[in-house]
Order: C-alpha cells, then sequence, then structure tokens
C-alpha cells in the first residue's frame, strides 16, 4: 500500500514535470533526438513512464488538450514508442491524434463529425475535426486540398499542410482527379494501401499552375477508389447519383468482425526534420494486416458504396434525407453513401450511413464517416461532390 502511494505521488509529480517540459521541449532531428537519449526525461524507470503516459492519454480526451499526448511522444524516442502503443487506432478509440490518423479507418460503432471549409478565391478545401456539437466551430486542422484546372482533367491535391500544397513536399499524402465531364473520380494514396498495391506510372516532377516542383520524397500514385456520378439522359432535375469502388477495402469490412487495411505509419525522408505541425510523424512505412481478403487477393471483391435514395417531401417541394440536424441548407451536393449488399444478402449493415456530407452555410459543408473509411478517402470523395457536373442534374 506505501508503495502503491509512493509510487502515485511520484507520477503525479511527473505529471506536473512532463507538462512544463512539453511546453519547453521542441522536435530535432534524429541526432537530436539520440541525444535526448541522456536525457533524465529518456531514462525514467519504464514502468513509472508507462503509468504517467497511460494516464496522461486517458486525461486529454479531445482536442485542443490532446496536444499534450501529441507533445509526450515528440520528448524522444522511447517516449514516442511507448505512446504509440498506448494511443488507439481511431477505429477502437473514435480520436484523431497523429498524421496517420486521418489514413486508417474510422471508428465502427458511430460517425466522426468534421466539416469542410471552402475558400472560393484561391480554390481551396479545408478539412476540420468538429471539437464541439455545432455546425461550424473552430474545429482541428486536419487535410487542405487545392483545385488546379488542366486541359483533360481537374486535380485536388490534398495534403497535411495548408501552405504547402504540391505533389513534391513532403506533407503531400494524396490527390482526386477527375475526367473532363466531371463525371468520373480517381482518388490516388501516396502510400501504398497494402502489400503488393501497384503505382500508376507518373512523371518525376509536376507542373502546378505556372510552378514546376520537383519531388523530395518519393510520392507514389496508388488508386485506392473509383467514383462515378450517373448521366442524366432525359434531363429531369433530381438528386445526383453516385457510387464508389473503393478498391483496396474489401466487401466483408462492413460485416460484423470484418477487416480493412490499415496504414501504421508514414516515411519521412532521410536528412528532414519532424514536420513543424501538431502532430509528429514516424519513419518508415507499413500495414497492419487486418486479416484474408484485405490485400490484393480478395476473395469477396472491393467495397462498394452508393448514395442513399431521397425521398419526396410533397410539403416542402424537394428531396430529402436525414441527416440527424448535421445538414441545414438544401443542396445537390449533399449526399448520404451506404454499402451495396452483395447479390441475395441484406443486413443492418446496409442501412448504415458510413459517410454524409451536406451544406451549412454558404462555403461550410458537413463531413461525417465511418468504418471502414478513412478521413482522407471521405474527403477525396467530397470533394468530387463540389465540381459542377451539367449531365447529372
Amino acid at each position: 500500500m506505501n508503495l502503491d502511494c509512493g509510487l502515485r505521488t511520484r507520477s503525479c509529480r511527473v505529471i506536473q514535470d512532463t507538462s512544463m517540459a512539453i511546453a519547453a521541449l521542441k522536435l530535432e532531428d534524429d541526432e537530436s533526438d539520440d541525444g535526448l537519449k541522456q536525457s533524465c526525461w529518456a531514462n525514467m524507470p519504464q514502468e513509472l513512464l508507462r503509468e504517467v503516459l497511460i494516464r496522461i492519454e486517458s486525461s486529454e480526451n479531445k482536442w485542443p488538450c490532446r496536444k499534450n499526448v501529441v507533445g509526450c511522444a515528440t520528448v524522444c524516442r522511447s517516449w514516442r514508442e511507448i505512446m504509440k502503443e498506448i494511443v488507439k487506432r481511431p477505429e477502437i478509440s473514435g480520436l484523431l491524434t497523429f498524421p496517420i490518423s486521418v489514413k486508417q479507418p474510422g471508428p465502427r460503432e458511430s460517425l466522426l463529425q468534421c466539416f469542410i471549409k471552402r475558400k472560393r478565391s484561391t480554390q481551396t478545401y479545408f478539412l476540420y475535426l468538429s471539437l464541439t456539437q455545432a455546425l461550424a466551430d473552430d474545429g482541428k486542422f486536419l487535410l487542405a486540398a487545392r483545385k488546379f484546372r488542366r486541359p483533360t482533367c481537374t486535380d485536388y491535391i490534398i495534403s497535411l499542410n495548408a501552405d504547402d500544397m504540391s505533389k513534391g513536399s513532403s506533407r503531400y499524402i494524396g490527390k482526386l482527379r477527375s475526367n473532363f465531364l466531371g463525371t468520373k473520380f480517381i482518388v490516388y494514396d501516396g502510400l501504398p494501401p497494402h502489400d503488393g498495391a501497384k503505382m500508376t506510372k507518373s512523371r518525376s516532377t509536376r507542373f502546378m499552375g505556372s510552378t514546376q516542383v520537383s519531388p523530395r520524397v518519393p510520392a507514389g500514385s496508388y488508386p485506392v477508389a473509383h467514383i462515378s456520378y450517373e448521366l442524366n439522359m432525359l434531363g429531369s432535375r433530381g438528386p445526383r447519383r453516385m457510387q464508389c469502388i473503393m478498391d483496396p477495402i474489401p466487401a466483408s469490412s462492413v460485416e460484423p468482425g470484418g477487416v480493412a487495411p490499415t496504414q501504421t505509419e508514414f516515411p519521412l525522408s532521410s536528412g528532414e526534420s519532424f514536420p513543424s505541425i501538431p502532430f509528429f510523424r514516424s519513419r518508415s512505412s507499413c500495414v497492419e494486416k487486418g486479416g484474408p481478403g484485405v490485400l490484393n487477393n480478395q476473395i469477396d471483391g472491393p467495397l462498394v458504396l452508393k448514395n442513399k435514395s431521397p425521398r419526396w417531401h410533397e410539403q416542402l417541394q424537394c428531396w430529402c434525407l436525414n441527416f440527424q440536424g448535421r445538414v441545414t441548407v438544401a443542396s445537390v451536393k449533399n449526399f448520404q453513401l451506404v454499402a451495396t449488399p452483395p447479390s441475395g444478402q441484406s443486413g443492418p449493415q446496409y442501412e448504415k450511413v458510413i459517410l454524409q456530407f451536406g451544406k451549412v452555410g454558404k462555403d461550410v459543408f458537413t463531413m461525417d464517416y465511418r468504418y471502414p473509411i478513412s478521413a482522407f478517402q471521405a474527403f477525396a470523395i467530397c470533394l468530387s461532390s463540389f465540381d459542377t457536373k451539367i449531365a447529372c442534374e
């Protein structure tokens, strides 16, 4: 008993000292990281350190306080490894903590609430994690995308940094590309979504506007989703009809116990310090193998998402969907996506909304998603809805 009390007392003191250290410590490169191994923080007893970090992680259960969890992971390598073990993936915790969280599937039991802000003057879109129940709060910045028009297509470059929007940047994580009509889109991931994924051919340099960008890190183009909008041949106005084929995600992922591929780490280019964003990135790229049917040898085929059919409201004279109060403005862009059941199958898992997107202001839209898709995939799908589609409306 006395030992336990003494341990708790020491833990409280260490937690207080840790909060002060987090404010003083900054992320450095590998050489500085090795130097921290000799500091008093790195030489703490492992049992005590683990208990302290567990208490910090459990107490800081939402942003902005959750930045202390990230702060602990930046102290030194031993702290980082322990914190990576403690922090659970979004599908389990429902929390987005490190940058890789935006590439991991969302929670299984509920929708993770986010919102998108559009800046028309620069054709830029910003994704935020909702911090309150308000339809548009200050939010926690997650991703940014910028639209680049080309003669035959349109590209949306998606980045972890709102000020660095090039494919050659180390903050680049993927892109969305449309065809000429804006009716078909392909989502490309900068990292392989699973072992054995094939990269599409691309040039080593890209032209963004009038600026030539030479990549500083190897950025791949791995197709992870195909989005198509159905052509409206009759010319009657009505809701858009869309379909999303999620190539690396098996259809069985929506079943009880089903699994989807989960990226676990970001690569870090040699000679580059850790990025100055309120997350940290680890230094190798790998994918967690959830089980059979997750990788290339999918047995049951890829997950197919389709928009949930709205109903016609006679009094309002419009098409309606139940967004549970998350959408307030009628728009042709609004949609809800559910999984398409295989032939002859049915069940409640095919009624669950996996992604919903809708308008709440002139340039503000809510985006809520859940397992088995990630924030990055959900954001890319929503970006496809912003394009004007004369042939579909």
